[in-house]
């Protein structure tokens, strides 16, 4: 049966953990094979990206496939041509999709109509693949991930509502602060909670990150978001990891950004470049996961 990636939602309840263990191994071998030899994947990306575009195009290569890049200048997409014709016609030339675009329906249309795998490389609702990524940076360094508390500080976004479902799948205890108006999707978090998520959701930093295990943060302002920036800036005061934020959480907590940051807003540069950081740990990890998640789809 064709196999989508469209968030963690997409998996069995005990794939997720079986692809952190797999791109572990992956990771620990330098994995290579031939899984993809002959089959091209069009990445169709309506966002700009560093970390995910090359992951994707270096772990497909990793795998023996090969790519084809688009953004709206290069296709129709950016004529407002429908996506279900153009999943399509896509579906005619390549063996799949990897899709980083803003409405999570578009991602769901283009697997309705066409008949190839889609992979969400990120939309508006869902960063799948950076969580998954995410949760092998954690497991590297503990293997009792029912035993953590995991804090995000800051926006409400893509990410949150990723670390929301992941809750559901790894079982540990996620707390959420966000200012007023910029909390989760609320159908995300109340299916969490029906599931027997643990996620306290709060509009106090300190109080989600006490005794938090890793921590997290993204930017304030997301691509399409930059008209808001100043508005966004003044929501969002008090909310930046500092060092004095960072003291109330274990000793030895982690901290997570998917990256890019902007360092002084929503983390200081001393947190960043601190000894708790493991972001660019967390950076590396996307491609190993991007490959396994490639293999769960195609093997």
């Amino acid at each position: 049966m064709m196999k989508h990636f469209l968030s963690i939602n997409s998996l069995m309840a005990t794939e997720a953990m079986d692809l952190v263990l797999r791109a572990k191994e992956m990771k620990d071998g330098d994995y290579r094979s031939d899984l993809l030899a002959g089959k091209t994947l069009a990445m169709i990306f309506e966002k700009a990206s560093t970390r995910t575009r090359v992951s994707f195009e270096v772990g497909i290569r990793h795998l023996g496939g090969d790519t084809i890049f688009m953004t709206p200048a290069d296709s129709q997409l950016g004529r407002s041509e429908p996506l279900n014709d153009t999943a399509r016609v896509l579906s005619r030339y390549v063996q799949g999709m990897v899709v980083r675009t803003f409405a999570q329906k578009n991602v769901e249309e283009l697997a309705r109509h066409g008949s190839i795998p889609v992979v969400n490389a990120l939309t508006d609702m869902f960063h799948p693949c950076q969580i998954m990524s995410d949760m092998l940076t954690i497991y590297e360094r503990t293997t009792n991930l029912k035993d953590l508390v995991i804090s995000w500080i800051g926006d409400g976004n893509n990410m949150a509502n990723s670390w929301i479902n992941a809750s559901v799948y790894f079982g540990f205890q996620l707390n959420i602060a966000c200012p007023e108006g910029y909390t989760p999707n609320t159908a995300v978090l109340e299916r969490a909670l029906k599931m027997g998520a643990k996620v306290y959701v709060t509009d106090d930093p300190k109080a989600a990150i006490a005794g938090s295990h890793f921590v997290n943060t993204d930017v304030w302002a997301s691509m399409g978001q930059e008209a808001e920036q100043k508005k966004r800036e003044k929501a969002f005061a008090g909310y930046q990891l500092d060092e004095e934020l960072l003291a109330l959480a274990d000793p030895n907590a982690k901290v997570l950004h998917c990256l890019p940051a902007h360092r002084g807003e929503e983390i200081s540069e001393s947190v960043f470049e601190g000894p708790q950081s493991i972001v660019f740990d967390q950076a590396e990890n996307r491609l190993h996961m991007q490959k396994a998640i490639l293999e769960w789809i195609y093997s």
